[in-house]
Order: structure tokens, then sequence, then C-alpha cells
């Protein structure tokens, strides 16, 4: 009889590791390799910025892991102009983007970990032209083109979200000596 339910129990434990299996693959974040958009959850938080005509407020997508920042807003057709993804990485350092497999235009701002804005920068559709601040940086928002303009968000400006402020890491921000990386002021 133990035979009998170690058997049973092995074949238990074999339909579960393939339903286990099946879950994965289907449910598993889509990559950049598979064309597909990924959508992730809109965070409860809103990601303001505070300006100097005053506080503008984005609900977000944090992508904080390697796969959710490599598939990005790839494969995206459309974007609510409130809305953004926010790329957390796990230390502040340098970053490039590109724009391949992605159709809309956007705004890249690159922030401190501090979360002061370090550059904003302009994405093309489709290029493969990296994209970089030229400092090192703890977190990018991407919004639609024209965004950052319109609501005046600009170099040196403070972003408040938890994601932002809960982050700890070895790097410090870099020293505000006064020259803003993109032509900023």
């Amino acid at each position: 009889m133990t035979h009998r339910n170690g058997l049973t129990a092995g074949v238990m434990c074999a339909v579960a590791a393939v339903v286990v299996a099946a879950a994965f693959f289907y449910f598993q974040v889509p990559s950049a390799a598979d064309g597909r958009a990924m959508i992730l959850p809109v965070d409860p938080a809103p990601l303001v910025v505070a300006t100097k005509n005053g506080d503008r407020s984005f609900s977000i997508e944090v992508a904080d892991t390697d796969a959710e920042r490599e598939a990005g807003l790839m494969y995206r057709q459309e974007m609510a102009d409130d809305h953004g993804m926010l790329f957390v990485f796990p230390i502040q350092q340098q970053v490039g983007f590109w724009m391949k497999n992605t159709s809309m235009p956007l705004d890249l701002i690159f922030i401190g970990q501090d979360g002061k804005i370090r550059a904003v920068k302009q994405g093309v559709p489709q290029s493969e032209a990296v994209i970089s601040p030229g400092v090192p940086v703890r977190f990018v928002l991407e919004l639609k083109a024209g965004t950052a303009a319109r609501n005046g968000i600009e170099y040196g400006n403070l972003l408040s979200h938890p994601a932002i402020g809960t982050v700890s890491g070895p790097s410090a921000p870099p020293a505000d000596d006064g020259d803003a990386p993109n032509g900023g002021g």
C-alpha cells in the first residue's frame, strides 16, 4: 500500500509541475523578442514632478526587473497623455536607451538617485541611436513626446514617488555644479 500511495503522490507532483510550467509560459512578461507590447499594472501612487509652474502628476507603470526594463514601451501603439513608465535600476549608473521597436516618439527623463532630473532627451520612433544622459542615473521616466515641454519639466526638477523615495544604494548622485548635460537650466 505504501508503494501505491508513493506512486500516486509522484504522479500528482508531476501533474502539478506541468501545470506550474504551463502557467509560467502562459503568464510570463512579454519580452522584446516576442513582438508583443508589455503592459504592467498601473502603480496606485501617482508620480509627481515639482516644476516652476506647480506639480504635474502622472500615472505610471514601474519597470524594475531586467525583463521589464528590456521590453519597456516597445510595440505600444498608444499611451495616455498623463501616463508613463518609470524604469528603476538597481544602482545609479550610466544608462543608454534606444527606440528600436517603439513606434511612439517619447520624452526620456533621466533622474538621479536623489529624485532630481539630470537630463531630458527625445526618442525618435524605431531609431537604434543610443540615448544617454551622459551622467549616472538611477531612474528613467518615459512620457509621450512633448509632454516634458508642455508641462515645464526640465533639468533640476524634483520627482516624487514611492519607488524613488524608497531606494537606497551605494552610489551618491553627481554634484550639481550648474552645468545641465542637455543644455537645460
